[in-house]
């Protein structure tokens, strides 16, 4: 089994949308992935609650079978149209992948 955890800082503004706003359809572009990939065996999505001046803002942690499916769900088209949104709207990212 393998977990996959991003986490992003999010841009104060985007478009004229705040950054609460953003967090919250980037949530659920996210989310929506679940229903169309179906290697991913797992996945949420955390919002920061607390030091915002030095956390990250939201968090996603998902769980594939294998590093094959991980591979997958990277290349999905799906998961690439929301990966082009994710990356207009953050400052920066963070990742990391492991076996469980």
């Amino acid at each position: 089994m393998i977990k996959h955890i991003v986490l992003w800082k999010l841009k104060e503004q985007h478009n004229g949308k705040t950054k609460g706003t953003l967090a919250n359809e980037m949530t659920s572009r996210l989310l929506e992935l679940k229903k169309l990939i179906p290697e991913i065996k797992f996945m949420e999505v955390g919002r920061n609650v607390i030091y915002p001046e030095q956390n990250h803002d939201l968090v996603l942690v998902s769980e594939f079978n294998s590093l094959a499916d991980l591979e997958l769900y990277a290349t999905h088209p799906e998961h690439l149209k929301v990966v082009a949104f994710v990356k207009e709207i953050v400052t920066s990212r963070a990742a990391i992948d492991y076996e469980l």
